[in-house]
């Protein structure tokens, strides 16, 4: 056995024992840090085109109207066109089919196109990892089952964790200010980092259910298993013609009053096989909505029974609310932000402890530092290439990655590198805020910008005062 583990194999073992270590440790801080922004996409949405008509209240009728001078101007395929209806987190009115979206004026008219091409790279980049999206909706689902593995596995490893559950160490040994750091965020946030783990892993791991059990007991239908789940489409044969979205609106008040309409589809449009299907949110329910049903000529057919289905039914259509905090408003998704932070700060200590445990510096320790320090910067940058220049984010995204890493390699100095991309950063977001006060105007101070501006501004700050202090978590 010893000829076996010969000094080369060791070597080369460790190495890769490290890039793999790096690499989870990575997806992970990646996958925490773009999700707790992306809790706050509808804000990012209106952030990126601040100078949209902006309503609550809509008349059915022009929402009719909007749908009628799309669908006969858009011509092009489509199985789908949808109509975003106003919410008070994005009081906008977007129709849209599967290739491009535009928002709607108040009277019904056709408004400007909406690219929230920014936030579109955010998401991408919290679901798929901007990966072909089947291949980086299995990694991240993947990266969530592990996560539950390593919550769990972290409780049984420290019996003392809750009795400790307020010792902090800091200003002492790096090492155990970092423990400490991990350990206490850990406790204090592991029910919320259950659901996001046990919930991340759902979305992408269903994916692979529905094939097991298509190949299992439906003879590989996939469909078969969507309709047991979520309730078969409708079979109709009808005229075809231009649906009636406007009577369908009219009677949901009548059939669900208490009910908040989000957004409705029309499948199959222009085909005898049409049918519209109104989404709508329940208040005070967990379920992402329930789905009410109409044929072409606006009469009701029946709901999808996600409000009062079987239990599993009503559960598997709640993870989408209870992963992202979009349920309860805007304190919950606040809240949401925090423990999302707490579990990106949690991910990073943890490769920040694995790094200390080495006895050793070299490579990766700068790697890491460019990283973590490096996706702030990136985003800022891509925020600004994309919004103010009309430069593509997601390339700009990962050529600034590069370029932190890179730069970290250069400096071969953790602090120096972590005090650079920090002065950077802030520099960026400033630099950013001006640009878009240049291009949006008085647009920049309005409601849909004013939130999002005043934050940044005051992460710029964060950023310049948190480099002058010895103590970070990287």
């Amino acid at each position: 056995m010893s000829r076996f583990y010969t000094p080369g194999l060791v070597k080369r073992s460790l190495a890769a024992h490290s890039w793999i270590g790096l690499l989870v440790g990575s997806l992970m801080y990646l996958i925490c840090l773009s999700g707790t922004l992306a809790v706050f996409y509808q804000e990012f949405e209106r952030w990126e085109q601040p100078g949209v008509e902006e309503y609550r209240d809509y008349d059915p009728g022009l929402v009719q109207k909007a749908y009628e001078a799309f669908a006969t101007t858009n011509l092009q395929d489509t199985e789908h066109i949808h109509i975003v209806l106003p919410l008070p987190g994005v009081p906008r009115v977007v129709v849209e089919n599967d290739h491009e979206a535009w928002f709607v004026n108040q009277d019904g008219t056709i408004g400007q196109r909406e690219m929230p091409l920014w936030t579109k790279m955010l998401v991408d980049l919290h679901l798929y990892l901007h990966l072909p999206q089947t291949l980086g909706l299995v990694l991240v689902s993947a990266t969530g089952a592990l996560l539950c593995g390593l919550i769990l596995s972290g409780f049984l490893a420290h019996p003392r964790i809750v009795r400790d559950a307020f010792r902090l160490r800091m200003g002492g040994n790096r090492q155990l200010q970092q423990t400490d750091i991990h350990n206490r965020l850990s406790v204090w946030g592991a029910p919320f980092h259950l659901i996001i783990a046990v919930t991340g892993a759902y979305f992408g791991l269903a994916s692979l259910i529905v094939i097991v059990v298509a190949l299992t007991f439906h003879g590989g239908d996939e469909e078969a298993v969507i309709a047991q789940v979520f309730g078969a489409e409708p079979e109709l044969s009808q005229e075809a013609q231009l649906a009636n979205v406007g009577k369908a609106l009219d009677d949901l008040e009548t059939i669900a009053p208490a009910t908040a309409p989000i957004f409705l589809t029309v499948h199959e449009p222009r085909t005898s096989a049409q049918f519209v299907e109104i989404y709508a949110e329940h208040p005070g329910r967990l379920i992402y909505s329930e789905n009410y049903r109409f044929d072409a000529g606006g009469n009701y057919l029946g709901h999808a029974g996600f409000s009062d289905g079987p239990l599993g039914k009503q559960a598997i259509y709640s993870t989408y609310r209870l992963h992202f905090g979009h349920f309860g408003g805007f304190w919950v998704k606040a809240l949401y932000f925090v423990l999302g932070m707490s579990l990106t700060v949690v991910s990073a200590t943890g490769v920040n402890v694995w790094l200390a445990k080495r006895k050793k510096r070299d490579y990766v320790n700068d790697l890491w530092t460019g990283f973590v320090w490096g996706v702030p910067f990136a985003l800022a940058l891509s925020a600004a290439a994309q919004i103010v220049f009309g430069i593509a984010s997601t390339a700009m995204f990962w050529l600034a990655l590069l370029g932190t890493a890179a730069l970290a390699l250069y400096l071969r100095d953790q602090s120096n590198s972590r005090t650079a991309l920090q002065r950077l950063t802030a520099a960026l977001i400033a630099l950013l805020l001006v640009g878009y006060t240049i291009r949006f105007g008085r647009d920049a101070v309005g409601p849909a910008a004013l939130g999002i501006n005043g934050i940044l501004l005051l992460v710029a700050v964060g950023f310049f005062m948190t480099c002058r202090r010895t103590c970070s978590i990287s």
